[in-house]
């Protein structure tokens, strides 16, 4: 069984027509009970009888009668038996005696709690997010699940712990991507819970990281080596910098004939400068009147 729309007819058309059969049946119900109180009249009485049988289908169709607000859909139940659904907003009549369950179809938010997991390295972290998503299949909302909004929460609780376990939360090798990366996790989510809630009839329309940081365990010495990693990767920088500074110079000094440089003196105008480039405090010079050699 499958989504399909519901038999329906204009409601205001439905009620005005079943009013002025209700006053014409209740008029001949009051006239067939007068006429056959003042004698015997057994046609008058059957009149009447069959007169107010008719008033009672009447206000049974009545019950048809339903309002679908925008952004909303009625899962039609006929003792049971699923006969449709009505997503169209207005006043309609559908069949008398039916089941009819609200369905929302508005775009809803849901946060995630801040769960507690391992990243793919073993560390311990803390990660929330917050999925968009609304219900496309009004049919499958309701009958192939519980309560399709439950099941969002726990699918998206499930896609977040396995999307942590999955990826580090820092990537410190080349092409490896991490929980950080945000629009590569943001994509990866939103499709692994599109798979997870479409038997539900949910559409996920994105899903996004809102909370992540080391347990607070571990938070101080990741902290710590975060720091280290920047610091190394900040003397790195530096030293290549300055290397191709020192290459430079020396370059220009023996192209200008500024100065001829023996082995010795270039390592030691090597070594001063990188001292001077790479050094992380101020250095004094030191202003040497005598010979490198004595």
């Amino acid at each position: 069984m499958e989504f399909r729309p519901a038999s329906r007819v204009n409601g205001f058309l439905v009620l005005l027509a079943l009013l002025v059969l209700l006053l014409v049946f209740g008029g001949a119900a009051a006239l067939g009970f007068v006429a056959a109180a003042g004698g015997d009249n057994v046609p008058a009485l059957i009149a009447a009888i069959a007169a107010c049988v008719g008033i009672v289908v009447l206000l049974l169709l009545m019950t048809g009668l339903t309002v679908v607000n925008p952004n909303e859909a009625k899962v039609v139940q006929f003792f049971g038996r699923y006969i449709g659904s009505v997503s169209e907003p207005g006043f309609y009549s559908v069949v008398p005696l039916t089941d009819r369950k609200s369905i929302s179809l508005r775009v809803r938010n849901f946060e995630t709690q801040k769960l507690k997991v391992n990243d793919a390295d073993g560390n311990p972290v803390e990660i929330g997010a917050v999925v968009v998503y609304k219900v496309v299949d009004s049919f499958k909302a309701a009958f192939s699940v519980d309560d399709y909004e439950e099941y969002v929460e726990t699918q998206s609780e499930a896609a977040v712990r396995h999307l942590a376990t999955t990826h580090p939360y820092d990537a410190h090798d080349v092409g490896r991507t991490s929980l950080r990366d945000g629009t590569e996790i943001a994509e990866e989510l939103t499709v692994e819970l599109r798979e997870r809630t479409a038997m539900a009839g949910i559409e996920v329309i994105e899903a996004r990281i809102t909370h992540l940081a080391y347990a607070p365990e571990i938070a101080q010495a990741m902290l710590v080596r975060q720091q280290a990693a920047q610091v190394v990767a900040a003397r790195t920088h530096i030293v290549e910098g300055a290397v191709g500074m020192v290459g430079m110079a020396l370059d220009r000094l023996t192209a200008q004939g500024v100065v001829e440089l023996d082995e010795e003196r270039r390592a030691a105008m090597v070594s001063n400068l990188l001292v001077v480039l790479c050094g992380d405090r101020a250095t004094q010079p030191v202003v040497n009147a005598g010979s490198l050699y004595h």
